[in-house]
């Protein structure tokens, strides 16, 4: 065996073998595709707090707060706060129009939706009691709720004695407005019905997508401690961490106003991708040791989520830079051959034959018509939600689908390059109302 065959056995086992800790992501999409968990109808009416943050948000919060004033579930037991998070604008004074509980905090230096939580729930605790309250709902302003949005929701929460979170299918409310929304719809849909669907059917613990989840008021008795650029993500870790699953109840709907932008939809993946990363950095070492304790419950959603939060795009470039390099030297150490023939050997060895360029070439034609059958395939099995989107924005959509998802390489070297990188709000302006998405 000669340099070059050690160094492609190496190089690709080390690929193999991550793409093996990945690989039971693929069984939780075809179960997803075809399996669902419902629930059944609970008598049980539990009183709930809804949280809503929003810096900014005049244009949205009351669409929120009419959708849950017209939920199919006893008003009586719910009870809506809004906390304005350094806001500029009329949301507090809209808000308290609509006759919701407003709190208003300003701190410039504390700007993530993660304070706003801590702050709102520490007012709770002081002025209500948040034990007084069986769970609490967390929403992004922009949001808006299917007319039984909270009673499926309440149904999964009873089948499971309160003691998991549970989260829901989180459609767009603007899907079809434009390449760029139509794609975060795909990235949304595609991440509850071929993952979370099949984590809840095969009694894995899914993950929380940013806002839409149920979590017992016991979760924030001693208040809300996840302040990052990614709370979803440092919450979703420690509650696995802790021995608690997050179940998905595919039943209960609500709708996100999506970027319509690049320079908008750059920003915020970027965001999403350093908090991925500082999340890694600060919990990977506790899930890899937790998964050997012999203490451990639910081993299998403890290993999911630790091969979920490792930056796996980084690791993979890294694995094919390294191999690149030393290729380019194989005809260095191969002391068969003269130096003329180093150019040649290093021209084919990366161009011709099995070389690199042609095996990457084929990998990305391969990753790319897999993921257009994924778009097919959501925009099938998710025909009767996808709505407001034309024949031909789904073809396109799903063209550029792939891209949408590869752009996640570069955006992952850029969050790992931004050491400082600070939080900046998304605008929402969308009109779309509750009688639209419940028509």
């Amino acid at each position: 065996m000669n340099y070059t065959d050690i160094v492609m056995l190496v190089t690709n086992v080390l690929i193999t073998l991550l793409g093996l800790v990945m690989a039971h992501f693929a069984i939780f999409g075809i179960v997803g595709t075809f399996k669902r968990k419902t629930y059944p109808k609970t008598d049980k009416i539990n009183k709930y707090g809804l949280i809503i943050p929003a810096r900014n948000e005049e244009a949205v919060v009351a669409g929120l707060i009419e959708s849950i004033k017209k939920n199919n579930y006893p008003q009586d037991m719910l009870h809506i706060f809004v906390i304005a998070h350094n806001c500029t604008d009329k949301t507090a004074e809209i808000a308290r129009s609509h006759g919701v509980t407003v709190y208003e905090y300003n701190n410039p230096e504390e700007n993530t939706m993660g304070y706003a939580f801590r702050y709102l729930f520490s007012c709770i605790e002081r002025d209500f009691g948040t034990q007084n309250y069986d769970g609490f709902f967390l929403f992004n302003a922009d949001n808006l709720l299917d007319i039984n949005y909270i009673s499926k929701m309440n149904d999964a929460f009873e089948f499971y004695n309160r003691d998991s979170v549970i989260t829901s299918f989180r459609n767009s409310k603007n899907f079809g407005k434009n390449l760029i929304s139509g794609l975060y719809g795909m990235y949304f849909a595609s991440g509850c019905r071929f993952e979370s669907r099949g984590r809840t059917v095969l009694g894995c613990s899914t993950r929380v997508q940013g806002t839409g989840y149920l979590i017992n008021s016991k979760v924030v008795k001693n208040g809300w401690p996840y302040v990052s650029l990614t709370e979803d993500w440092e919450f979703t870790a420690d509650q696995i961490l802790y021995d608690n699953k997050i179940r998905y109840c595919d039943e209960a709907v609500f709708y996100d106003e999506q970027p319509t932008s690049v320079k908008i939809m750059w920003r915020q993946r970027v965001r999403w991708s350093r908090g991925h990363l500082l999340v890694f950095y600060a919990r990977f070492g506790d899930l890899f040791k937790h998964l050997f304790k012999k203490e451990t419950k639910h081993r299998l959603s403890l290993y999911d989520i630790t091969a979920y939060i490792l930056p796996s795009p980084l690791f993979m470039m890294i694995l094919q830079a390294l191999q690149f390099a030393l290729m380019m030297l194989a005809p260095v150490f191969d002391k068969s051959v003269t130096l003329s023939q180093i150019f040649l050997g290093t021209t084919n060895n990366i161009l011709f034959s099995n070389g690199l360029i042609y095996t990457w070439t084929r990998s990305t034609i391969s990753t790319y018509l897999l993921m257009v059958v994924m778009a097919v395939t959501l925009f099938i099995t998710e025909r009767k939600r996808i709505k407001g989107v034309s024949l031909w924005q789904k073809i396109l959509i799903t063209v550029v689908w792939p891209f949408f998802l590869l752009l996640q390489l570069p955006i992952d070297i850029q969050a790992f390059c931004s050491r400082h990188l600070g939080w900046k709000p998304i605008p929402h302006d969308d009109k779309t109302s509750f009688e639209h998405v419940n028509s």
